[in-house]
């Protein structure tokens, strides 16, 4: 018959069992807890806004331990600090209020923008929780595990033996037993304690679809940058267009009204100088009807309005200073503006590696999958291509940021020279262009 002793006996392993699972927690919360008290501190002795940066540090370090250990990103977007401005009657304008003074105006300016900053509310939130999810998380684990070696190590003794084992042996058994039964529940335990925890840290830090937004603002922001620089670009368009107009066209169909009205006066008294008039002023209207082609071709190429991008820049190719191999693989139509940008960038594009790569092959390839465009744009030239050091790629990326696209650049010194121009976009028309080409 089996007989626990007393409380003695088993109060000994479970105070053991708890006090080494609070020193463990303890330590675990060593950094945690004194958060509240470093914030507290910061915010008396250097002030509210270095409180405040000091709050986004902690933040952003939990951030970097979400991603390291869970694989959870948890992008954050503060809110930019406007900049002070004056109005005639001397007042100074902080973003959000009026004041007489400037160094009050300064002073207000920082306190707003510090502390009413959306992200920032949550990460001091998360400053307060965070000592409580873990003490909350942890502490369960941390008990299971240490009392359950506390407890098999030295549990209770039970009195009496069981046939050939003793009293000593049948305690060893009974306490080992409920020992490991405690560390194996410790240990399935703690994989939902981290999961939960992660859980909670991104609820408070990611309020509200938090990651979501901020990729909404970024793009926001991105797209109402390249609209400014679309609008500038377009005017540019249009007074190039009106100057080419002006200086060739324009000018050449003034001088052919001019001869004509030489021809008249000439008809009557010297037919072989009218003639020879003629011919020249026919001349000149054949130059004027060519550069208003080449005008046009330059707005919008009349083969990619007629047969689509990969046509246009097979055209491209058959043209190039280059030997050029394009391979097209498009299902159907792109719509016009999105093959006209394109397709401006991959002339620029082979242009800059006539002129500057030293290449002797360019090999283009446009593949469209999913939703998106991309163009490769290869050259077995020197390489080291930098958009720093000209205006064609950072034109290049203004007119792809138009459309929420993006170029990227993979050039090392001595070669190959690599540049990707990927933009989301959707197919337009049932044409159907996958094909290869060399030029």
């Amino acid at each position: 018959m089996l007989v626990l002793r007393a409380a003695p006996g088993f109060v000994l392993p479970l105070v053991a069992g708890w006090l080494a699972a609070a020193s463990t927690v303890g330590i675990l919360q060593r950094f945690a807890l004194v958060v509240p008290c470093a914030l507290a501190a910061g915010l008396l002795g250097i002030g509210a806004v270095g409180g405040a940066l000091f709050v986004r540090r902690t933040a952003a370090g939990t951030r970097r331990q979400l991603e390291n250990w869970y694989g959870i990103r948890i992008p954050v977007v503060y809110q930019p600090r406007p900049e002070l401005e004056s109005d005639e009657r001397g007042h100074w304008w902080t973003g959000y209020s009026y004041h007489r003074s400037r160094s009050v105006a300064q002073l207000a300016q920082l306190l707003h923008w510090a502390f009413r900053d959306r992200a920032t509310r949550s990460e001091m939130l998360w400053l307060l929780v965070n000592p409580a999810a873990v003490f909350a998380l942890a502490g369960p684990v941390a008990f299971l595990l240490l009392f359950g070696a506390a407890y098999g190590l030295a549990g209770p003794e039970v009195g009496g033996g069981y046939g050939p084992l003793n009293g000593r042996m049948v305690s060893l058994v009974i306490n080992g037993g409920l020992g490991l039964g405690m560390i194996a529940a410790g240990v399935l335990l703690a994989p939902h304690a981290v999961r939960a925890y992660a859980t909670v840290a991104r609820r408070v830090l990611d309020q509200d679809g938090r990651a979501t937004h901020a990729q909404l603002t970024r793009r926001v922001a991105r797209l109402t940058e390249t609209r400014a620089d679309a609008v500038g670009s377009q005017a540019a368009e249009l007074r190039r267009i009106e100057r080419d107009l002006h200086d060739g066209a324009q000018a050449r169909l003034v001088a052919i009204g001019m001869t004509l009205s030489t021809i008249e006066h000439l008809m009557d008294t010297d037919q072989t100088a009218a003639r020879t008039l003629l011919a020249e002023a026919r001349q000149s209207s054949e130059r004027a009807l060519q550069e208003l082609r080449d005008l046009v071709r330059g707005i919008h190429p009349p083969v990619l309005a007629e047969r689509g991008l990969g046509d246009a820049v097979r055209a491209l190719a058959l043209d190039s200073a280059l030997p050029t191999e394009v391979c097209v693989s498009v299902p159907e139509r792109l719509p016009a503006p999105v093959e006209a940008a394109v397709y401006f960038s991959i002339c620029e594009l082979l242009a800059n590696a006539a002129k500057h790569s030293r290449a002797d092959q360019v090999w283009v390839d446009i593949l469209y999958r999913a939703g998106s465009l991309r163009v490769t744009v290869t050259d077995d030239g020197m390489g080291v291509a930098d958009p720093s050091r000209g205006s064609g790629l950072r034109g290049i990326e203004r007119r792809l940021g138009t459309f929420d696209g993006v170029l990227a650049i993979d050039s090392t010194s001595g070669g190959p020279t690599t540049i990707t121009l990927e933009l989301p976009c959707e197919l337009s028309s049932p044409r159907t262009s996958t094909s290869f080409a060399k030029a």
